[in-house]
């Protein structure tokens, strides 16, 4: 069948259900995965004591979830055109639900890995699948409407799950983080399966002449899973410091550009590369993946800033960030009605201004003397950016895509951001580690005996201290630590105030590639005009 004849086959048909309904089930899905990458993260103690297992250990719970899940991703478009939508949709639920009863009932740490690998599995192709099945359900016109909810889930989680997964496991168990998962699985199973249906084009098209691409999935699953373990243990182990991770690039820049290369020639590629021919599909998804940076840069700086140097406890910073999830709880549906009448580019123009604004005005507010209120106000202009982002790039990536390629548009615009998220928050980490250690080597340069300023501060804390009760010995150690830990202080808050430039930077850079995106008809969705 023509490309042609597909794109009016799917203008004829609608869903027998309420696509609203719809929406509702398949973010449900999304919601549950997403909230599962993060979830985790402050239960990792939790999980090592009860294990046996050490910190380091532990963290590979995060780790294999993240590769497999990753791996899963790129490649969901083809699997769901071998298997079907729905039935691959239902797989992915079923795998992601049954794996977390494993991962609750986990008696050991390398259970507990395997059956994270599974999760992680079965999560990937739940993001994807979701999105590509709102924008079939929904007529281009209404597209932002649904992406809008969709966003929702992939915006939110991510914000929700540290102060969930920390509420869980004070107040019952680590493993309650999984098995909440089972009774919102099981129902979004029964709905997904009485409910969604796959449109007819992709009826007539499953399965026709699938070949299975050995060599593809091969070099996908070393080259990505490679760069998802660099990317996670990189700054742990000193980067090109360690053979290990030295040894990680290699892997995953030879597997990766091995496997551009063999997938541009193959007949029936796993992943369609020759869609980054078109420009807008290309452009959203480096904008997508420039999001995943800027969003999860932000989810790590803002409450580990709070935390390690102003003393806030994980559930107050988790209440000084929760304002910025209402505004964009908010924000989303407005963004949503807006795509409707403003052409998607201009909105994503204003997104990334904003955002690049927001970052910039960051090094600004940035101080060991900031309250509660400024940061919370912080966290609301950072998130205002975002909310006019995610759902004007879903929809610019699908302009000029054939209907049949949508499940393609969905896995590698979902995994474009989930890789732009553990490169946002390496990156981050890293910046934050590196320029703390510059400050500070400048700030002690200046804390020397024969600086009056440094002696005269010395001085007095000494004084206090003796003041105190303490011996003049023990005074001169102890006003002595209180400076370096001073130095040090202020050296880590100079090193979130370069991290916010240079994030500020990239989002300004993203302003002006907005531009090069084609026009899309606001009132027909995504059909370009110019």
């Amino acid at each position: 069948m023509t490309t042609a004849a597909l794109s009016l086959d799917q203008d004829l048909w609608r869903p027998r259900y309420n696509p609203w309904l719809i929406a509702v089930i398949v973010a449900m899905a999304a919601f549950m995965e997403v909230l599962d990458t993060s979830i985790a993260n402050v239960a990792l103690p939790y999980m090592a004591g009860n294990l046996g297992a050490s910190n380091d250990q532990s963290t590979w719970v995060l780790t294999s979830y993240l590769v497999s899940n990753a791996i899963i991703l790129p490649m969901s478009g083809w699997l769901a055109g071998a298997f079907g939508r729905k039935r691959f949709f239902m797989g992915c639920l079923a795998t992601f639900t049954v794996s977390s009863l494993f991962c609750g009932v986990a008696p050991s740490l390398g259970l507990l890995l395997l059956f994270r690998v599974l999760q992680g599995a079965g999560g990937g192709g739940l993001q994807p699948m979701a999105q590509a099945i709102l924008a079939d359900t929904f007529p281009p016109e209404k597209r932002g409407l649904a992406f809008a909810l969709y966003g929702i889930t992939a915006v939110m989680a991510p914000t929700i799950g540290p102060t969930l997964g920390g509420w869980i496991t004070f107040n019952y168990s680590w493993r309650w983080i999984f098995f909440i998962n089972l009774p919102v699985g099981a129902v979004t199973w029964l709905l997904v399966r009485r409910f969604v249906e796959d449109p007819p084009y992709l009826e007539r098209l499953r399965g026709a002449g699938v070949k299975l691409d050995y060599v593809g999935i091969a070099l996908l699953t070393l080259g990505i899973g490679a760069l998802q373990i660099l990317l996670d243990k990189g700054q742990e182990d000193d980067w090109f410091g360690s053979r290990f991770i030295t040894t990680l690039v290699v892997v995953s820049a030879v597997c990766l550009v091995s496997l551009v290369v063999w997938e541009w020639f193959h007949r029936a590629p796993i992943i369609d590369v020759h869609m980054f021919k078109n420009f807008n599909f290309a452009g959203s998804s480096l904008m997508m993946f420039m999001l995943g940076v800027l969003l999860f840069s932000s989810l790590v700086l803002m409450p580990q800033f709070l935390q390690t140097l102003l003393g806030y406890t994980s559930q107050l910073a988790g209440l000084a960030l929760s304002a910025g999830g209402v505004v964009l709880l908010l924000e989303m549906p407005i963004v949503g009605q807006l795509t409707t009448k403003i052409q998607a580019r201009r909105l994503i123009a204003f997104g990334w201004l904003a955002l690049s604004a927001a970052m910039f005005y960051s090094t600004r507010r940035i101080d060991l003397q900031m309250s509660f209120a400024a940061a919370t106000w912080l966290r609301i202009a950072q998130v205002i950016g975002l909310g006019f982002l995610f759902v004007p790039i879903t929809l610019v990536a699908y302009v000029g895509i054939a209907p049949e390629q949508n499940n393609a548009v969905a896995g590698i615009v979902n995994f474009m951001r989930n890789m732009g998220s553990s490169v946002g928050t390496s990156l981050v980490t890293t910046l934050i580690a590196r320029r703390s250690q510059f400050h500070q080597l400048r700030l002690v340069e200046k804390a020397r005996v024969d600086n009056p300023n440094f002696r005269n501060s010395a001085d007095r804390l000494t004084q206090h201290f003796v003041n105190s009760g303490l011996s003049r010995h023990d005074a001169i150690r102890t006003a002595y630590a209180q400076v370096y830990r001073l130095v040090q202080a202020q050296a880590a808050t100079l090193a979130y105030i370069d991290t916010f430039m240079v994030l500020s930077v990239a989002a300004a850079v993203m302003f002006f590639l907005s531009f090069a995106l084609k026009k899309n008809d606001p009132g027909g969705g995504g059909v370009a005009v110019g």
